[in-house]
């Protein structure tokens, strides 16, 4: 690859995570606070292209006044590299769903606390925080109050139902999911990857992941209703 596809490279990565940070698009990779850090490695990466493509011109002119020797062309082919970058500017992936989430185990680990339940009725939660609430707090705090969590619909083998949020640390590559299992007034037509606000209320009852045999609170549903897919699909609330 000569310099010129290499700035030429640099310049559309640069572009595609500016593209990216200055849309929602960055979302479906990275978690929300590391936006600052996408959109200055972007101007970096632009900047670090047309400083390339400015040396490279000043040196051709310098060997040009100085020997008459043939250029020889890089093969096309490196070209071909930029495909994938197009593609990041002008396809929008979809965020993980089911699929994934069937397929790894509960990432739900004990907290160190809890915070205190807001004062709302229903009481909004994540399904990280309602989760953990009911797993390892014994739904001390969640005793005579409704809730209303918000998740994607992922559906076992039996057809059981779970509603869940991929949590994430850093990015889309380490997002895990955590699951509450429904039970009580479920709508009558579950589609997978389908999102639902859903009201409820504590019940004790608890399953284990088949995949890693990890805790899975139940959640007693006394309405759903579908909602858009949320600003940012994955869940940051991390409470450990």
């Amino acid at each position: 690859m000569n310099r010129q596809t290499q700035a030429a490279v640099m310049f559309l990565l640069g572009a595609a995570l500016l593209h990216a940070g200055s849309t929602d698009l960055y979302l479906r990779y990275v978690k929300e606070g590391l936006r600052p850090l996408l959109l200055a490695s972007g101007a970096v990466l632009i900047v670090a292209a047309l400083a390339t493509v400015w040396y490279e011109r000043r040196r051709a002119r310098a060997v040009a006044t100085e020997t008459h020797d043939h250029h020889h062309p890089e093969p096309r082919v490196s070209w071909v590299l930029l495909l994938p970058l197009l593609a990041l500017i002008l396809i929008a992936p979809p965020a993980l769903g089911s699929y994934s989430a069937l397929r790894s185990g509960t990432a739900l680990q004990k907290p160190y606390a809890y915070g205190r339940l807001p004062a709302t009725d229903p009481a909004p939660l994540s399904v990280i925080d309602y989760a953990s609430r009911a797993a390892y707090g014994h739904g001390r705090s969640l005793q005579g109050r409704t809730v209303r969590v918000t998740g994607f619909l992922a559906l076992d083998h039996s057809g059981a139902p779970y509603l869940v949020r991929m949590a994430l640390n850093c990015c889309a590559a380490d997002a895990q999911p955590v699951k509450i299992a429904l039970t009580g007034a479920l709508p009558p037509v579950l589609r997978p990857d389908a999102w639902l606000e859903v009201t409820g209320t504590y019940t004790p009852r608890l399953t284990r992941d088949p995949v890693n045999n990890g805790l899975i609170p139940y959640l007693k549903v006394t309405s759903a209703k579908p909602v858009p897919v949320p600003h940012d699909p994955y869940d940051e609330t991390w409470n450990n």
